[in-house]
């Protein structure tokens, strides 16, 4: 049986781009963390169906009615009621350098994503995190389908428990995105991983209208050369629920690199 209810105050961290879901016609993994500094996994989320006023942004504080569940073992994993999620603030500004998200987001920085891996794999947890990569070596696109399975399509077209849904039906991006990477760790081997973001895949739906075959120069200025020579890069990583020892790159943090770090 699920938990019992709680009240959760949380700020959000990350949105990965929505996928198919049997049960909510579509859902976005959210990762958020509490007002005592602990990750949180907010599921399912049917971003697109919410009402205007409980679209919650990046770095917005939220408050919502949570349970544990009995069909996600991932200590961070709670369920939300959508209905109840009531949006706190504004998001945190980005002056001086994002500081204002760094100390919320710092206190919970791991040293490589090797050592994550080491922990889960030693405790079960954690199943969330965000690391410094010491250096990303490149940004792999891939051609993926463009069309989605059959079992996809029927999910996002049954009936909602919402009475309006998005105007647009959920589009399928025919890419897939990968960062390769190695770890501040003697022992690391280097890494190629999935990253799901939200800001990724909306950049590819934007830039591929507006600039055609062209999109992937202006793509790859973002998230390869900027990421690596103009921002200080993090990578927020979580497990895949069905793959638990499966780590992919739910979000990105890129604060500017540091001012006075640059005059050394």
């Amino acid at each position: 049986m699920p938990g019992a209810p709680e009240t959760k105050k949380a700020l959000i961290v990350v949105r990965t781009y929505p996928a198919p879901a049997k049960k909510g016609v579509e859902v976005s993994c959210t990762a958020a963390i509490t007002d005592d500094g602990k990750w949180l996994r907010l599921f399912p989320v049917p971003y697109r169906f919410l009402p205007q006023d409980q679209r919650f942004r990046k770095y917005q504080w939220i408050e919502v009615s949570v349970v544990k569940p009995n069909t996600d073992q991932r200590p961070e994993s709670y369920k939300i009621k959508p209905d109840s999620i009531r949006i706190l603030s504004d998001p945190l500004p980005t002056d001086r350098e994002w500081q204002a998200r760094k100390d919320r987001v710092f206190p919970l920085l791991s040293p490589s994503l090797c050592h994550l891996q080491r922990e889960r794999d030693r405790n079960g947890h954690p199943t969330l995190g965000i690391f410094k990569p010491k250096v990303i070596e490149r940004l792999i696109i891939e051609a993926d389908s463009a069309t989605w399975e059959p079992g996809q399509l029927a999910a996002l077209r049954q009936g909602h428990l919402f009475e309006q849904g998005p105007q647009q039906e959920l589009e399928k991006i025919p890419h897939s995105f990968r960062y390769q990477f190695r770890c501040d760790d003697r022992d690391c081997q280097g890494h190629k991983i999935k990253c799901v973001d939200w800001e990724m895949s909306e950049s590819w739906r934007d830039w591929k209208r507006e600039y055609g075959d062209r999109w992937e120069e202006k793509f790859r200025e973002r998230y390869e050369t900027e990421m690596i020579q103009k921002y200080d890069t993090y990578f927020y990583v979580g497990t895949v629920h069905q793959h638990p020892a499966t780590w992919i790159i739910v979000g990105l943090f890129y604060p500017p690199k540091s001012k006075q770090a640059s005059l050394f």
